[in-house]
């Protein structure tokens, strides 16, 4: 937690949900920006093109109309005249002229100025004072021009007689675009304050979903700042019905800091046994020491008695430390050997065959049903030492009736084996704590006969390991019945297993 707190202090700490809610607000700021770029260019487009347009019909319908005017060139009263034509008087338009026809109703727009003049380039008619002079066209243009304020359309064509398709004057119309530059300015009003909307409601939206979908991730900080704190603690991130990554991380993290707890509940538990059960052999080796070191040493009897009662102590303790390795061990079988499979009828008629060469007194029998061999997801070293584990302990407690019995069978998804004794059997008392760790039904007996009653716990710590299961059946003086159930691996399993194994 201290140096936690030291890290943060050292960097700059900065809230993933931070991050989120302002990545989320940046990655709206740019797709927004991009549409409203396409949208509002393609609006003002729509805008000029209207206002070309209007342009566009204004030269049209102002050329035709003067064009009908004269078969020769234009004067002033003719164009007055005829324009006035098309116009309510002053009284009736209330303020300058209003044009009635719609061919010439572009004239009464305050937006546009039109100008029209004769072959020589003489200014005969004009709504407002033009931003360009005169220029001789042969054909309609329109062109976009720089003004003071800003740009403005220009359009020129000529007039053209209606009868002798004669050149008797020039049109020029321009407009300087307000409408279009006001409705420009709005737009972007609109989108920027759009886009800022869009910033905040998405940073918004952003900071508060963060919140409630990085809750495992502040579950899982403050389980590990708990357990960094007091590693002893029962905590764990609370887990949801939430079935996505999140939830499965949280799940996995629990899975994780148990299988953390178990090791450091083994490691723990293998001190304490050590210290524990070496605590006799130690004395006995050191008792026998003190009584040399005082006079022993001088009696040659006495001295070879204390040399082997040591000797036998410090075999015993070898053989205590190897099989409280091997106990600590074979609770880290599902990390170690989780792709490993073993062909169970070949290794059980194996440790059969060992078993029956090693003690020739005694009769063993195998009842294999298996047509096939089958593979368990067990390491074949491990599923050795649990038969012989069981196959040793039946041997070792039948004294009168030296008859043990193999049995090998399947049903569906998992393999069972049975090894049964006939010997001196387990009390109903002791049944349920044979597989505890140094339990001995007899302790005298089972000492005498080499056991340090560890043998069982290995077998199942080792069966439950691989996901099987071990039970024991047995009557005092009967016998007992030690069956093993092991998952089958599937063909298909099989394959995924192997390619796991390559992948590594």
């Amino acid at each position: 937690m201290v140096a936690m707190d030291e890290r943060k202090r050292g960097n700059r700490f900065v809230s993933l949900k931070l991050k989120w809610a302002l990545g989320t607000a940046l990655g709206s700021l740019i797709i927004s920006l991009a549409v409203v770029m396409v949208l509002f260019s393609s609006f003002t487009q729509d805008l000029l093109g209207q206002e070309r347009q209007t342009l566009t019909q204004s030269l049209m319908a102002i050329s035709q109309k003067l064009g009908q005017a004269s078969e020769s060139e234009l004067t002033a009263s003719k164009v007055d005249q005829t324009l006035k034509d098309n116009a309510l008087t002053p009284k009736e338009a209330g303020s300058g002229k209003v044009y009635r026809r719609p061919v010439v109703q572009g004239l009464s727009d305050g937006h546009l100025t039109v100008t029209v003049y004769n072959r020589s380039g003489k200014d005969l008619f004009a709504t407002g004072e033009e931003n360009q002079g005169f220029q001789k066209v042969s054909e309609q243009t329109i062109k976009t021009v720089s003004g003071k304020k800003h740009q403005y359309l220009i359009g020129r064509v000529p007039i053209r007689s209606s009868k002798t398709h004669q050149v008797i004057g020039y049109l020029q119309v321009e407009n300087n675009l307000d409408n279009y530059f006001q409705h420009y300015r709005r737009l972007q009003l609109i989108s920027i304050l759009a886009l800022s909307l869009v910033v905040i409601f998405s940073g918004l939206m952003g900071y508060f979903l963060s919140y409630f979908l990085l809750r495992p991730l502040n579950d899982i900080q403050e389980t590990v700042e708990v357990l960094s704190d007091d590693p002893t603690k029962n905590r764990r991130v609370p887990v949801t019905s939430r079935n996505d990554e999140l939830g499965e991380l949280a799940w996995m993290f629990n899975e994780m800091i148990d299988r953390t707890q178990r090791y450091i509940d083994q490691q723990s538990q293998f001190v304490g046994d050590v210290s524990h059960e070496l605590r006799t052999p130690v004395a006995i080796i050191q008792g026998h020491m003190q009584l040399l070191e005082r006079w022993g040493k001088d009696d040659p009897k006495q001295l070879e008695e204390s040399i082997q009662a040591a000797l036998a102590e410090t075999n015993r303790m070898n053989t205590l430390i190897k099989e409280m390795l091997d106990l600590t061990r074979a609770g880290q079988v599902e990390v170690n050997f989780r792709n490993a499979t073993t062909p169970v009828k070949k290794l059980v008629n194996q440790v059969y065959d060992n078993f029956r060469m090693i003690h020739p007194d005694f009769h063993f029998s195998l009842d294999d049903d298996l047509d096939e061999d089958v593979l368990v997801p067990v390491y074949r070293d491990h599923l050795e030492q649990i038969l012989i584990i069981l196959c040793d302990n039946a041997v070792k407690y039948s004294n009168e009736r030296k008859e043990i019995h193999l049995s090998l069978s399947r049903n569906l998804r998992a393999v069972e084996i049975g090894v049964q004794d006939f010997g001196e059997g387990i009390s109903q008392e002791d049944l349920h704590r044979v597989f505890d760790r140094f339990y001995r039904v007899d302790k005298a007996r089972s000492r005498k006969k080499g056991g340090n009653g560890l043998g069982l716990a290995i077998a199942k710590r080792l069966v439950e390991g691989y996901h099987g299961t071990v039970t024991v059946e047995s009557q005092l003086g009967s016998g007992s019945l030690f069956r093993i159930t092991l998952p089958i691996v599937e063909p298909g399993d099989e394959k995924e297993a192997k390619n796991k194994e390559s992948g590594k």
